[in-house]
């Protein structure tokens, strides 16, 4: 933990915006160097112009790679667009309209010029593809989420509206990479000769905050809210919500205010993350310090991160919530107030989230669909009904309409933050009140995400480790039940293990970004019991690694 973790933001912490906007179109990245090729990730393509990591070379060619994926899949609808309030997002979101208009693409970008959260593009891409349209929509939602202001991110949405799979992504990614190589000779731009004859040169425009906003009313209990009076705080820190939530307060009659209105590229109003870095994360305690510090003025409070997948629900009686106490009070609650629902609809969550939604899905007599990390395992269940609710340890969740129709699939961080004021209204309880009774009901879980050094050879080493590998029998004290190697809800790969026990459990995966690997861990026995699970898994781990 850094000494300066949870206070202000000093002017020595902020970013140059000119100086990294110029970095966007000054430098030329080369890909036969690792860190400056293009690699989608979960959430897409990230990195920063200083580093030569996301450049203007970079989305040119990733713009054209989609172009000619959605070429080969049939999509011949119109693209949606739009972008968060990092200083590289406008810049990038002007390239790629480019490129997208000289391939006679027609994309539809924000009406108002807008900030676009990412739940509010997929809400879009969901409701052309519903509306009997003979072609297909897709999207680019361009954002780095809660990464740092010196960061972009460029992400792709295929026609399900949510995170494209790694056949795509792979695709796209290789296409990319290898029009780079050649020059970028291959990208079209409005400029260049060859794309003088393109039609549909001009983007289009929709109204992604007011179709939003006004289909609110089918997914959250907005009466009730209104009629209980509940106070509401929302902080955008400086994101894309900002003037979303403005139009809720509006539109509906909330008694809702938003806590800071103020959008800054630089973030200078934020209190520094646990590493000492700006970093716009709502579930984080230090990079939510000035918002906790205000949970008294509101019955209420919530934050979301740039582009609004995420949420952080804070409670006057409990401060911030952890994301997984908050998942499994959703999940509960939801459950068990939607009739609307298929009453087969199964509970969706990552395999590192707490096993106390487990506890709560077997309660209720719900199935559990347990998947890696990455909200895309999520869309099919979310489309067809047949999971009613997806939700990521990171704070990231989504779930179905009143009707058990697909609402978004991606993560919808303004959704959570008014489903905790629903619950208050409907139970005269807040989340954290309620957390505390499935303590009483099932179990005090302590849980905790470490880093453990590891090379790159051993990071790859782990990435493809089977369950069979580990030779360990015991973990802390209890009897191994399972080393998977597989997610047990869809059989896909985790990219790392998870070994489990009846009272607790730990995973690990490689750092995609640093030299690291991660050990999610969590007991039903308590902190120091927690520890020796931790410290047992790295053991576990590195003598995998290292056999």
């Amino acid at each position: 933990m850094n000494d300066r973790a949870g206070t202000t933001a000093q002017a020595s912490d902020l970013i140059d915006v000119t100086e990294l906007v110029a970095a966007y179109y000054a430098l030329v990245p080369d890909v036969s160097i690792p860190e400056q090729r293009v690699v989608f990730g979960t959430s897409g393509h990230r990195g920063s112009s200083l580093d030569t990591a996301f450049n203007e070379v970079h989305i040119a060619a990733i713009t054209q790679a989609i172009v000619e994926y959605r070429a080969s899949q049939g999509i011949t609808g119109p693209l949606f667009i739009g972008r968060d309030t990092h200083a590289l997002s406008q810049p990038a979101e002007t390239t790629a309209l480019d490129v997208l208009a000289a391939n006679g693409v027609l994309a539809l970008k924000d009406e108002f010029d807008d900030f676009v959260p990412t739940p509010a593009l997929s809400h879009a891409i969901i409701a052309y593809n519903a509306a009997g349209n003979a072609d297909q929509a897709d999207g680019i939602i361009i954002t780095p989420s809660h990464n740092p202001p010196r960061d972009g991110g460029f992400k792709y949405n295929p026609p399900h509206g949510g995170p494209a799979d790694s056949d795509a992504t792979g695709w796209i990614a290789d296409r990319a990479n290898a029009i780079i190589a050649d020059g970028n000779t291959a990208v079209k731009r409005t400029g260049s000769a060859d794309a003088a004859d393109a039609e549909n040169t001009a983007a289009g425009s929709y109204d992604f905050r007011g179709h939003y906003v006004d289909d609110l009313e089918n997914i959250i209990d907005i009466d009730a809210i209104r009629t209980a009076g509940i106070h509401i705080g929302a902080d955008p820190l400086g994101g894309a919500s900002v003037n979303y939530w403005k139009l809720i307060a509006e539109k509906y009659d909330l008694n809702l205010t938003v806590v800071n209105p103020d959008v800054d590229p630089t973030w200078a109003f934020m209190t520094l993350d646990w590493d000492g870095k700006i970093r716009m994360d709502p579930s984080s305690k230090s990079a939510m310090a000035s918002v906790v510090a205000r949970r008294e003025e509101f019955d209420i409070l919530t934050g979301n991160d740039a582009d609004a997948d995420r949420h952080g629900i804070v409670t006057p009686d409990a401060g911030l919530m952890n994301p997984n106490h908050y998942l499994a009070v959703a999940i509960q609650y939801l459950y068990t107030h939607r009739e609307g629902w298929n009453p087969d609809a199964a509970v969706g969550k990552t395999l590192v989230s707490s096993s106390m939604i487990d506890r709560v899905a077997a309660a209720m007599g719900r199935d559990l669909i347990e998947v890696p990390v990455g909200f895309k395992w999520f869309v099919p269940g979310l489309v067809d009904g047949s999971v009613a609710f997806g939700g990521e340890e990171s704070a990231g969740a989504s779930f179905l309409r009143k009707d058990g129709s697909v609402w978004t699939t991606d993560k919808d961080g303004i959704l959570l933050a008014l489903l905790a004021a629903e619950i208050l209204a409907v139970t005269g309880k807040t989340p954290s009140i309620l957390y505390a009774e499935l303590v009483e009901e099932f179990g005090d879980p302590a849980y905790e995400r470490v880093d453990a050094v590891a090379s790159k050879e051993q990071k790859a080493k782990l990435g493809k480790l089977s369950g069979a590998a580990i030779a360990a029998t015991e973990l802390a004290g209890d009897p191994i039940t399972a080393k998977l190697s597989e997610a047990p809800g869809n059989g896909a790969a985790i990219g790392g293990v998870k070994v489990t026990t009846e009272f607790a459990w730990f995973a690990a995966r490689p750092s995609g970004t640093e030299d690291v690997y991660k050990i999610y861990a969590e007991s039903f026995k308590g902190a120091e019991h927690l520890r020796l699970v931790q410290a047992e898994a790295k053991a576990i781990v590195d003598a995998a690694l290292n056999g």
